[in-house]
């Protein structure tokens, strides 16, 4: 522990006690200013990584650490501790659990806060998660300590799992709130801003907040509609916003069976263009879709698509779609036909027979 020409000597121990401090000491400067003057070069070379906050986090445990284990040194070599040299080592050991405890929950906290804000996690949400962790980090030390000390930890653990599993049924649906929420948010289900709608149809709106426990949807009527997060988990979910706002808009039609279909298809085609670009709300770079349906009962569908900006723009588009298809088909002599059907009566040689109500043998045939 200490050299033989000062063993013996009060002063000589005293002094080279107080050198293997001052040594742990100027150690400990020579890393805390080393690790400073890396921290800088590192943000701007690695700057889409946590290294440099990593390393920031790591100054003051890293320092404890080799000014703790200095002290321990230096009163260890005294001749008149040498009693206590056994307690001195236990103490250095668990001097280096609570430190190693310390730089991991600090670390940790670190490289959880930037893998959330990647994923952009709501910064009160990185809070909470970050103090779990922690909590969780410093128990665990805390247990591996009292191990160490010889403390035996078979009716904490076992206190501690009764004691959860009481905490866990009780808190049972919050809990299920709160992973539903980091599941919502990490795996960018909804965002604050989306337009959604629920699989039930009758909830829809736009996402105000997405909390730990509950998300928060605005109706078109300005309502607010509160969500547990558990449920909207589970519910099928249509984002109107994602993967982009672009929204397409569809019109279904019909015209007579006596019409031009090329020149409808013309028609409706020049009616779409005008739409996109007159109307602020539309996809200017989108080139519309028309397409014939069906042989319908009184008329020949077809659709006109488009593309809109987002949800809300959709309704205006589709709106001023149909307006402007109703009074370009007006203009131009194409029907759009009533519900009609095409009576034909035996026995009378055409569709029209005369009017003979005492007739039995006139009968009706659709």
């Amino acid at each position: 522990m200490q050299p033989q020409f000062v063993s013996g000597s009060p002063l000589l121990e005293a002094v080279w006690a107080g050198g293997i401090l001052l040594v742990s000491v100027l150690v400990a400067w020579l890393i805390l200013l080393g690790m400073r003057r890396l921290q800088p070069r590192l943000k701007k070379r690695v700057k889409s990584t946590p290294i440099p906050q990593l390393l920031e986090s790591l100054y003051r445990p890293v320092v404890l650490l080799v000014v703790s284990q200095g002290l321990i040194l230096a009163l260890s070599s005294l001749s008149f501790l040498a009693s206590w040299r056994p307690n001195l080592g236990t103490a250095s050991i668990a001097v280096v659990i609570i430190l190693a405890t310390y730089g991991l929950a600090r670390s940790g906290g670190v490289l959880l806060g930037w893998y959330l804000r990647r994923v952009k996690v709501r910064q009160s949400l990185i809070r909470l998660v970050q103090r779990i962790m922690i909590l969780l980090v410093y128990v665990g030390g805390l247990l591996v300590l009292l191990d160490y000390l010889g403390i035996s930890i078979g009716p904490m653990l076992a206190g501690l799992g009764l004691g959860g599993l009481a905490v866990a049924l009780a808190l049972q649906p919050t809990l299920s709130n709160f992973f539903a929420s980091t599941q919502i948010v990490s795996d960018h289900v909804v965002r604050v801003g989306d337009y959604i709608e629920m699989d039930d149809g009758v909830i829809r709106g736009y996402v105000t907040d997405v909390g730990w426990r509950s998300t928060r949807i605005r109706t078109p009527f300005n309502n607010q509609v509160i969500i547990p997060n558990s449920r909207l988990a589970e519910s099928i979910i249509t984002n109107y916003y994602g993967p982009s706002m672009e929204l397409g808009v569809i019109v279904n039609a019909g015209v007579s069976y006596s019409s031009d279909l090329a020149h409808v298809e013309s028609i409706s085609l020049e009616v779409a263009r005008e739409v996109i670009q007159d109307l602020d709300e539309t996809v200017k770079t989108f080139e519309p879709w028309f397409g014939y349906e069906e042989f319908g009962e009184s008329n020949i569908n077809f659709w006109v698509w488009l593309q809109a900006r987002d949800r809300v723009a959709s309704f205006r588009v589709k709106s001023e779609l149909i307006k402007r298809l109703k009074v370009r088909f007006d203009q131009e002599g194409i029907e759009i036909n009533y519900p009609v059907r095409k009576l034909t009566y035996e026995g009378f040689g055409g569709t029209q027979p005369p009017f003979l109500p005492d007739n039995p043998n006139a009968r009706l045939r659709k």
